[in-house]
């Protein structure tokens, strides 16, 4: 397959009121277009049906109780608007999709803070000249393969290998042409991402960061492999485990990728009482919405990377982790009444579908929700038969 065909040969793409209409053959996408590309607005009334739980309602929840800066952060459009679209290239001034393919997955469903991610199989190949808006991380799964990259004027030759990395600066120009077939995986980083992970960036537009061609770092592996995971398993916590990868991704970056090397500084003690009961009571009351990292750190008033460190401190749970628990109780507080279904029991406390419950709950429990609800039944029958002389 050859990037340079003819446009029939192309994807095509349209984009009407911040949806994006994606067609190759006979296979057709709508893709939601959260924040457009390149800039950055408010939600739209479109967006907030869709997507609701990106729109400032939580910070809404929570605002009244921090203190005016606090406040201010939580109201951040950085908590309701950090979507990266796809991962896309810029050529001849367009925005396109960086292979001439569809991705064997995405994470364009489960919009990510900050970051997509997505996994191609392709033969050989030749990527035409483009721009990469966004930091860009792509590693190779699988292929052996010869690739020539032509970028600020050099040819660089290389040979592939599983855990060929590449790690490039957003506004990286470049050409690359593969001879043979690979998988690999591709992440568009936006460059808020890095710079709201830590306190130490907040203020900061962008991080600088350092161009490789042929890195091997298996804790970048690593975790976009973990990511590919959460999205075979449909995210079984939501965006929060997705994006706290992410999280840790940006700052691990930052630390050993950055032109100049960002450190973050230790803390220890967890979260103050009153935060963490705000951030508690939060998950409580919006456990069947897609909750997200940067709503519970901004509840917390603080970055994501110390408000994970702290949580856990606190809690001895992880944030996702967390929240995973507190759904499976949820629902095992629905099953125990006979008037509601397992359905809604599932849905009530924030599973996406019923498959997607019984998966879980069966992971976490040891059983499935209709067997949860059997041995429970005998019991409560019994209770109520139960005299008071009985007890």
């Amino acid at each position: 397959m050859k990037g340079g065909s003819s446009p029939s040969a192309r994807q095509r793409i349209w984009r009407f009121r911040g949806v994006q209409f994606q067609r190759t053959g006979f296979v057709q996408i709508f893709r939601f277009n959260i924040m457009p590309s390149r800039a950055e607005r408010p939600l739209t009334p479109l967006h907030a049906a869709f997507f609701p739980w990106l729109s400032p309602m939580a910070a809404k929840h929570h605002a009244g109780a921090l203190r005016p800066a606090e406040a201010a952060r939580a109201r951040s459009p950085a908590v309701g608007t950090l979507i990266v679209p796809g991962v896309d290239v810029v050529r001849e001034g367009r925005t396109e999709p960086f292979l001439d393919t569809l991705p064997t997955q995405s994470s364009v469903r489960v919009q990510w803070g900050g970051i997509a991610l997505e996994k191609y199989e392709v033969p050989g190949v030749l990527i035409p000249r483009h721009e990469h808006p966004e930091h860009f991380v792509h590693v190779v799964l699988s292929g052996n393969v010869k690739y020539e990259v032509r970028t600020r004027g050099q040819n660089l030759r290389f040979i592939s290998r599983p855990g060929t990395i590449f790690l490039l600066p957003r506004g990286t120009v470049d050409e690359i042409n593969w001879v043979g077939p690979t998988r690999r995986l591709a992440a568009a980083i936006h460059s808020r991402l890095l710079t709201n992970a830590l306190d130490e960036t907040a203020n900061q537009t962008d991080v600088e960061l350092t161009e490789h061609w042929e890195l091997v770092d298996r804790h970048i592996s690593a975790l976009l492999l973990e990511m590919a995971s959460d999205l075979e398993d449909s995210s079984p916590a939501g965006t929060i485990y997705g994006e706290s990868l992410a999280n840790a991704l940006a700052v691990y970056i930052m630390k050993r990728y950055a032109v100049r090397r960002i450190t973050p500084v230790v803390y220890k003690g967890g979260l103050p009482p009153h935060r963490l009961k705000r951030v508690l009571d939060y998950i409580a009351d919006c456990l069947e919405t897609n909750i997200s990292l940067s709503h519970l750190a901004a509840i917390a008033g603080m970055s994501p990377h110390y408000f994970s460190e702290l949580f856990k401190q606190s809690t001895g749970r992880s944030p996702h982790s967390y929240v995973l628990l507190q759904r499976i109780e949820r629902a095992k507080q629905g099953l125990r009444d006979p008037r509601r279904s397992i359905l809604d029991a599932g849905l009530n406390a924030g599973f996406q579908n019923a498959s997607h419950f019984a998966r879980m709950f069966r992971k976490l429990e040891g059983s499935s929700p209709s067997r949860f609800r059997a041995d429970y039944a005998p019991r409560a029958t019994l209770t109520c038969l139960m005299t008071p002389r009985d007890i």
